[in-house]
């Protein structure tokens, strides 16, 4: 009996540490998940296994972790915000020129921020761990780009690749999550794996990092980015969507801006031509006028041929 006993405590006890097991890395799923966004989907599909993949996405954050992430000072934001404006005006007379000068000024954030710039696919690795909802902007900017720079581009493809741009720089400008480095995040990460913490897969207002393995707000789930629907969509998606559409809206107003101003000119050349045409007409005009034979003069010389006038005073002296 004793010995029936202590088999069923053995199985309550494995089952109870099995249960534990399966939880704790559903957690790290999730938080993974939560944390990389699209790019955990697309790691999964590159790699051989979910284990490999996930193992690849913490050893980005390990490495994310070493590195010194700070936020943009109040000025470097502004000055970035400016230049990034001049950028999109340049787009309508240079789209391609615009389009490279959009790829340098991401690096330079990307730089300012305190991230490695040595290689583009070092830099989407990097990114992925705080930014990863914005990396397949990032890609397709970078495809487009280097065709562009092979002259394969069209112009649409350019007008895209500046809305995949402006998309990232966003991100990394009004990014205030920052406030503590990477080896500060990384210490939050680990806690949460060590089961202290909270998680709830978004970041506090503070820009500290909270995970929380419970619902902790009023029994209901807040997933600020992830979960926040309308319609089915999720909010960082909608959050896309109207990025590109407001970069489109600013594209659009500014070819009418410069169509206006090129239909402008046009008319003003125009007049020029009809102007200098009607002025060619008058001096032509004046210059028939002033010859012998025309005008009111000539017109009455023309009629009061010489000698005829005498012939009449004549002929009324003779009467």
């Amino acid at each position: 009996m004793t010995i029936a006993w202590v088999a069923v405590v053995l199985a309550v006890v494995v089952a109870i540490l099995a249960v534990g097991y399966l939880m704790a890395q559903r957690q790290r799923r999730h938080r993974l998940q939560e944390r990389f966004g699209p790019e955990y989907d697309r790691t999964l599909r590159a790699s051989e296994s979910r284990r490999e993949a996930e193992q690849e996405l913490r050893e980005r954050e390990q490495r994310h972790a070493e590195l010194d992430i700070k936020p943009l000072a109040p000025e470097s934001r502004s000055a970035y915000a400016k230049k990034w404006t001049e950028v999109q005006e340049r787009f309508v007379d240079a789209p391609g020129f615009a389009v490279t000068e959009a790829d340098h000024l991401v690096t330079a954030v990307m730089a300012d921020r305190g991230y490695p710039t040595e290689g583009f696919e070092q830099q989407v690795s990097d990114l992925s761990v705080a930014h990863g909802r914005a990396l397949d902007h990032y890609r397709a900017a970078h495809e487009i780009s280097s065709r562009a720079a092979r002259q394969e581009a069209s112009t649409e493809e350019l007008r895209q690749a500046m809305v995949h741009y402006r998309a990232l720089f966003e991100e990394l400008l009004e990014d205030t999550t920052s406030n503590l480095t990477g080896r500060a995040r990384h210490r939050d990460d680990t806690a949460a794996h060590n089961g202290t913490g909270s998680h709830d897969g978004t970041v506090s207002h503070d820009g500290t990092a909270a995970h929380n393995g419970t619902a902790s707000h009023d029994g209901t789930a807040a997933h600020d980015r992830a979960v926040a629907h309308d319609g089915g969509v999720p909010a960082a998606r909608r959050e896309d969507v109207r990025r590109e559409d407001v970069h489109s809206e600013d594209l659009s107003d500014a070819n009418v801006r410069h169509d206006g101003l090129r239909e402008t000119n046009v008319r003003e050349e125009y007049l020029r031509d009809a102007n200098g045409r009607h002025e060619g007409v008058r001096r032509e005009a004046d210059d028939r006028l002033a010859e012998p034979g025309r005008g009111e003069r000539g017109r009455h010389e023309a009629v009061e041929v010489p000698g005829r006038r005498d012939g009449r005073d004549q002929d009324v002296q003779g009467g």
